[in-house]
Protein backbone atom coordinates (compact mmCIF):
# COMPACT_ATOMS: atom_id res chain seq x y z
CA UNK A 1 0.00 0.00 0.00
CA UNK A 2 1.66 3.34 -1.22
CA UNK A 3 1.26 5.93 1.21
CA UNK A 4 -1.65 7.89 -1.36
CA UNK A 5 -3.32 4.81 -1.03
CA UNK A 6 -2.93 4.47 2.94
CA UNK A 7 -4.12 8.13 3.30
CA UNK A 8 -7.42 7.41 1.70
CA UNK A 9 -8.50 4.65 3.66
CA UNK A 10 -7.76 6.02 6.48
CA UNK A 11 -10.01 9.23 5.26
CA UNK A 12 -12.84 6.49 5.80
CA UNK A 13 -12.20 5.08 9.02
CA UNK A 14 -12.08 9.31 9.87
CA UNK A 15 -15.49 9.47 8.62
CA UNK A 16 -16.46 6.59 10.64
CA UNK A 17 -14.94 7.64 13.96
CA UNK A 18 -16.68 10.81 13.66
CA UNK A 19 -20.26 9.54 12.61
CA UNK A 20 -20.31 11.17 9.29
CA UNK A 21 -20.83 7.26 7.79
CA UNK A 22 -21.95 4.02 9.45
CA UNK A 23 -19.15 0.98 10.35
CA UNK A 24 -21.17 -1.20 7.81
CA UNK A 25 -21.11 1.56 4.85
CA UNK A 26 -16.92 2.28 6.37
CA UNK A 27 -16.57 -1.54 6.10
CA UNK A 28 -18.17 -1.30 2.45
CA UNK A 29 -15.94 1.45 1.34
CA UNK A 30 -13.04 -0.51 2.65
CA UNK A 31 -13.99 -4.18 0.65
CA UNK A 32 -14.22 -1.64 -2.41
CA UNK A 33 -10.61 -0.54 -2.22
CA UNK A 34 -9.32 -4.91 -1.72
CA UNK A 35 -8.99 -4.88 2.28
CA UNK A 36 -10.38 -7.57 3.88
CA UNK A 37 -12.79 -7.98 7.05
CA UNK A 38 -10.15 -8.55 9.36
CA UNK A 39 -7.74 -5.72 8.16
CA UNK A 40 -10.75 -3.36 8.01
CA UNK A 41 -12.15 -3.86 11.22
CA UNK A 42 -8.76 -3.18 12.63
CA UNK A 43 -8.29 0.04 10.85
CA UNK A 44 -11.82 1.41 12.38
CA UNK A 45 -10.65 0.27 15.95
CA UNK A 46 -7.32 2.35 15.70
CA UNK A 47 -9.63 5.46 15.03
CA UNK A 48 -11.94 4.65 17.60
CA UNK A 49 -10.40 6.79 20.47
CA UNK A 50 -11.07 9.97 18.17
CA UNK A 51 -14.53 9.03 18.17
CA UNK A 52 -14.65 8.32 21.92
CA UNK A 53 -13.31 11.82 22.41
CA UNK A 54 -16.04 13.57 20.54
CA UNK A 55 -15.49 16.25 17.85
CA UNK A 56 -17.13 20.17 17.19
CA UNK A 57 -20.20 20.54 15.92
CA UNK A 58 -20.27 22.10 12.88
CA UNK A 59 -21.21 25.48 11.84
CA UNK A 60 -23.45 25.86 9.16
CA UNK A 61 -25.25 28.74 8.41
CA UNK A 62 -24.14 28.95 5.15
CA UNK A 63 -21.29 30.51 3.05
CA UNK A 64 -20.38 32.91 0.78
CA UNK A 65 -19.51 30.06 -1.60
CA UNK A 66 -23.42 29.10 -1.72
CA UNK A 67 -24.57 32.44 -2.61
CA UNK A 68 -22.67 32.07 -5.82
CA UNK A 69 -23.76 30.37 -8.98
CA UNK A 70 -22.50 27.23 -10.59
CA UNK A 71 -20.59 30.00 -13.37
CA UNK A 72 -18.29 26.59 -14.74
CA UNK A 73 -18.79 25.37 -18.04
CA UNK A 74 -17.41 20.88 -19.07
CA UNK A 75 -14.57 21.16 -20.83
CA UNK A 76 -12.08 18.94 -22.74
CA UNK A 77 -8.57 18.88 -23.15
CA UNK A 78 -5.79 17.08 -24.75
CA UNK A 79 -3.93 15.19 -22.19
CA UNK A 80 -0.64 12.64 -21.94
CA UNK A 81 -0.71 10.43 -25.02
CA UNK A 82 -3.82 12.59 -26.33
CA UNK A 83 -5.58 11.45 -23.84
CA UNK A 84 -9.26 13.37 -23.35
CA UNK A 85 -9.29 14.94 -19.80
CA UNK A 86 -12.24 16.51 -18.14
CA UNK A 87 -12.83 19.87 -16.10
CA UNK A 88 -14.85 22.15 -15.41
CA UNK A 89 -13.87 25.79 -16.37
CA UNK A 90 -14.55 28.93 -14.54
CA UNK A 91 -13.66 32.70 -16.58
CA UNK A 92 -12.97 35.54 -14.95
CA UNK A 93 -14.49 38.56 -16.18
CA UNK A 94 -10.94 40.57 -15.85
CA UNK A 95 -8.89 37.21 -14.87
CA UNK A 96 -5.91 38.16 -12.50
CA UNK A 97 -4.67 34.68 -12.70
CA UNK A 98 -5.40 31.24 -13.42
CA UNK A 99 -6.25 28.67 -10.55
CA UNK A 100 -5.89 24.74 -11.07
CA UNK A 101 -8.41 22.93 -8.66
CA UNK A 102 -7.16 19.73 -7.65
CA UNK A 103 -10.57 18.26 -6.00
CA UNK A 104 -10.74 15.81 -2.86
CA UNK A 105 -11.54 11.82 -3.00
CA UNK A 106 -14.88 12.08 -3.68
CA UNK A 107 -13.77 13.43 -7.05
CA UNK A 108 -15.04 16.67 -9.45
CA UNK A 109 -18.14 17.24 -6.94
CA UNK A 110 -20.51 20.20 -7.40
CA UNK A 111 -19.04 21.62 -4.21
CA UNK A 112 -15.24 21.71 -6.05
CA UNK A 113 -17.41 23.91 -8.85
CA UNK A 114 -18.66 25.89 -6.51
CA UNK A 115 -15.12 26.65 -5.47
CA UNK A 116 -14.12 26.59 -9.38
CA UNK A 117 -16.96 29.43 -9.46
CA UNK A 118 -16.20 31.68 -6.80
CA UNK A 119 -12.17 31.75 -7.46
CA UNK A 120 -13.82 33.00 -11.02
CA UNK A 121 -15.64 35.87 -9.17
CA UNK A 122 -13.05 36.67 -7.06
CA UNK A 123 -10.65 37.60 -10.43
CA UNK A 124 -8.88 34.39 -10.67
CA UNK A 125 -9.86 32.20 -13.69
CA UNK A 126 -10.48 28.57 -12.75
CA UNK A 127 -10.20 24.81 -14.03
CA UNK A 128 -10.77 22.10 -12.18
CA UNK A 129 -9.64 18.86 -13.28
CA UNK A 130 -11.02 15.60 -13.27
CA UNK A 131 -8.75 12.94 -12.06
CA UNK A 132 -10.69 10.39 -12.92
CA UNK A 133 -11.02 10.80 -16.56
CA UNK A 134 -9.43 8.22 -17.64
CA UNK A 135 -12.45 5.92 -15.52
CA UNK A 136 -14.46 8.36 -17.84
CA UNK A 137 -15.29 11.35 -15.56
CA UNK A 138 -16.67 11.12 -11.54
CA UNK A 139 -19.84 11.24 -12.89
CA UNK A 140 -19.47 7.79 -14.46
CA UNK A 141 -19.33 6.32 -11.06
CA UNK A 142 -22.36 4.98 -9.17
CA UNK A 143 -21.56 7.21 -5.40
CA UNK A 144 -18.42 8.72 -4.01
CA UNK A 145 -16.94 5.57 -2.80
CA UNK A 146 -16.99 3.86 -5.93
CA UNK A 147 -15.01 7.21 -7.00
CA UNK A 148 -12.37 6.90 -4.07
CA UNK A 149 -11.96 3.11 -4.44
CA UNK A 150 -10.67 4.26 -8.50
CA UNK A 151 -8.76 6.79 -6.82
CA UNK A 152 -6.96 4.51 -4.50
CA UNK A 153 -6.51 2.07 -8.16
CA UNK A 154 -4.52 4.62 -10.02
CA UNK A 155 -1.04 5.22 -9.90
CA UNK A 156 0.50 8.43 -8.36
CA UNK A 157 2.14 9.04 -12.00
CA UNK A 158 -0.97 9.67 -13.92
CA UNK A 159 -2.40 12.41 -11.31
CA UNK A 160 1.09 14.22 -12.12
CA UNK A 161 0.81 13.91 -15.50
CA UNK A 162 -2.80 15.13 -16.19
CA UNK A 163 -2.08 17.78 -13.34
CA UNK A 164 0.84 19.29 -15.44
CA UNK A 165 -1.51 18.67 -18.82
CA UNK A 166 -3.91 21.32 -16.69
CA UNK A 167 -1.29 23.72 -16.21
CA UNK A 168 -0.45 23.71 -19.33
CA UNK A 169 -4.21 24.21 -20.44
CA UNK A 170 -4.52 26.88 -18.16
CA UNK A 171 -1.43 28.84 -19.97
CA UNK A 172 -3.14 28.27 -23.44
CA UNK A 173 -6.30 29.94 -22.11
CA UNK A 174 -5.01 32.60 -20.04
CA UNK A 175 -1.78 33.59 -21.91
CA UNK A 176 0.99 35.94 -20.29
CA UNK A 177 -0.67 35.27 -16.87
CA UNK A 178 0.66 33.82 -13.94
CA UNK A 179 -0.81 30.69 -12.57
CA UNK A 180 -1.51 28.93 -8.95
CA UNK A 181 -2.67 25.49 -7.78
CA UNK A 182 -5.15 25.29 -4.81
CA UNK A 183 -6.58 21.84 -3.60
CA UNK A 184 -8.48 19.95 -0.90
CA UNK A 185 -7.90 16.90 1.29
CA UNK A 186 -6.57 14.76 -1.19
CA UNK A 187 -6.66 17.48 -3.60
CA UNK A 188 -4.08 19.27 -0.88
CA UNK A 189 -1.41 16.27 -0.85
CA UNK A 190 -1.94 16.01 -4.90
CA UNK A 191 -0.79 20.16 -4.72
CA UNK A 192 2.15 19.03 -2.59
CA UNK A 193 2.81 16.17 -5.08
CA UNK A 194 2.80 18.57 -8.26
CA UNK A 195 5.53 20.95 -6.50
CA UNK A 196 7.13 18.19 -5.74
CA UNK A 197 7.19 16.89 -9.32
CA UNK A 198 9.57 19.66 -10.18
CA UNK A 199 6.32 21.82 -11.93
CA UNK A 200 8.04 25.23 -12.92
CA UNK A 201 4.94 27.20 -13.93
CA UNK A 202 3.26 27.95 -10.49
CA UNK A 203 3.87 30.83 -8.65
CA UNK A 204 1.66 30.02 -6.22
CA UNK A 205 -0.16 27.14 -4.33
CA UNK A 206 -2.30 27.25 -1.49
CA UNK A 207 -2.80 23.28 -0.31
CA UNK A 208 -5.48 22.55 2.22
CA UNK A 209 -4.95 19.84 4.67
CA UNK A 210 -3.01 17.75 1.97
CA UNK A 211 -0.05 15.00 3.69
CA UNK A 212 3.16 16.07 2.31
CA UNK A 213 4.60 13.14 0.33
CA UNK A 214 6.97 11.65 2.67
CA UNK A 215 10.77 12.28 1.69
CA UNK A 216 9.57 14.67 -1.08
CA UNK A 217 11.99 17.79 -2.39
CA UNK A 218 10.41 20.94 -3.28
CA UNK A 219 13.46 22.04 -5.01
CA UNK A 220 12.68 22.80 -8.89
CA UNK A 221 9.13 24.57 -7.64
CA UNK A 222 9.00 28.56 -7.93
CA UNK A 223 5.49 28.40 -6.13
CA UNK A 224 5.14 30.80 -3.33
CA UNK A 225 3.03 28.06 -0.41
CA UNK A 226 -0.03 29.31 1.60
CA UNK A 227 -0.78 25.80 3.64
CA UNK A 228 -3.87 25.61 5.38
CA UNK A 229 -4.23 23.10 8.30
CA UNK A 230 -7.08 22.84 10.67
CA UNK A 231 -5.91 22.67 14.31
CA UNK A 232 -7.97 19.49 15.87
CA UNK A 233 -6.67 17.35 11.98
CA UNK A 234 -3.71 15.65 13.45
CA UNK A 235 -3.42 12.94 11.05
CA UNK A 236 -2.40 15.66 8.44
CA UNK A 237 -0.82 18.16 10.41
CA UNK A 238 1.98 15.34 11.58
CA UNK A 239 3.52 15.96 8.05
CA UNK A 240 3.39 19.47 8.05
CA UNK A 241 7.01 20.00 9.73
CA UNK A 242 8.08 18.09 6.81
CA UNK A 243 6.13 20.53 4.60
CA UNK A 244 8.01 23.53 6.66
CA UNK A 245 11.38 21.71 6.32
CA UNK A 246 11.22 20.94 2.47
CA UNK A 247 9.85 24.43 2.01
CA UNK A 248 12.97 26.55 3.42
CA UNK A 249 15.15 23.75 1.93
CA UNK A 250 14.37 24.72 -1.54
CA UNK A 251 14.05 28.77 -0.40
CA UNK A 252 10.67 29.00 -1.70
CA UNK A 253 8.27 32.06 0.34
CA UNK A 254 5.72 30.32 2.53
CA UNK A 255 3.06 30.54 5.27
CA UNK A 256 2.00 27.73 7.16
CA UNK A 257 -1.16 28.73 9.07
CA UNK A 258 -2.78 26.31 11.35
CA UNK A 259 -6.95 27.78 11.71
CA UNK A 260 -8.12 26.96 15.89
CA UNK A 261 -10.55 24.89 16.72
CA UNK A 262 -11.78 23.26 13.47
CA UNK A 263 -10.99 19.88 11.70
CA UNK A 264 -9.76 18.25 8.64
CA UNK A 265 -12.31 19.45 5.31
CA UNK A 266 -13.36 22.37 7.62
CA UNK A 267 -13.89 24.10 4.49
CA UNK A 268 -16.47 22.08 2.66
CA UNK A 269 -19.67 23.35 2.94
CA UNK A 270 -21.19 20.37 1.50
CA UNK A 271 -19.64 18.43 4.52
CA UNK A 272 -20.31 17.15 8.40
CA UNK A 273 -16.87 18.95 9.53
CA UNK A 274 -17.52 22.27 7.44
CA UNK A 275 -16.81 25.87 9.85
CA UNK A 276 -18.09 29.02 8.19
CA UNK A 277 -16.29 31.21 10.09
CA UNK A 278 -12.82 29.69 10.02
CA UNK A 279 -13.42 28.59 6.07
CA UNK A 280 -14.22 32.13 5.47
CA UNK A 281 -11.32 32.96 7.08
CA UNK A 282 -9.29 30.97 5.11
CA UNK A 283 -10.64 32.32 1.73
CA UNK A 284 -9.86 35.49 2.30
CA UNK A 285 -6.09 34.31 3.03
CA UNK A 286 -5.60 32.47 0.28
CA UNK A 287 -6.95 35.59 -2.46
CA UNK A 288 -4.74 37.80 -0.37
CA UNK A 289 -1.99 34.98 -0.88
CA UNK A 290 -2.96 34.76 -4.32
CA UNK A 291 -3.16 38.68 -4.66
CA UNK A 292 0.45 39.09 -3.61
CA UNK A 293 1.93 36.45 -5.79
CA UNK A 294 -0.43 36.02 -8.98
CA UNK A 295 -1.99 38.93 -9.82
Amino acid sequence: MTDLQRYLVEEIALDHADGLITRREALRRLALVGLGVSAAASLLAAFAPRARAGRPSAVRQGSAAEAIADATTPITFRGPGGRRLLAAWAKAAKPRGGVLVIHENRGLTDHIRSVTSRLAASGYSALAIDLLSEEGGTGSFPDEAAAMAALYSAPESRFVADMKAGVTELRRRLPGKKLAAMGFCFGGGMVWTLLAAKEPRLAAAAPFYGPFPEGSSLKGSKAAVLGIYAALDARVNASRPAANAALRAAGLPHVLVTFPGVDHAFFNDTGGRYNRVQAEAAYKRVIAWFKRYVG
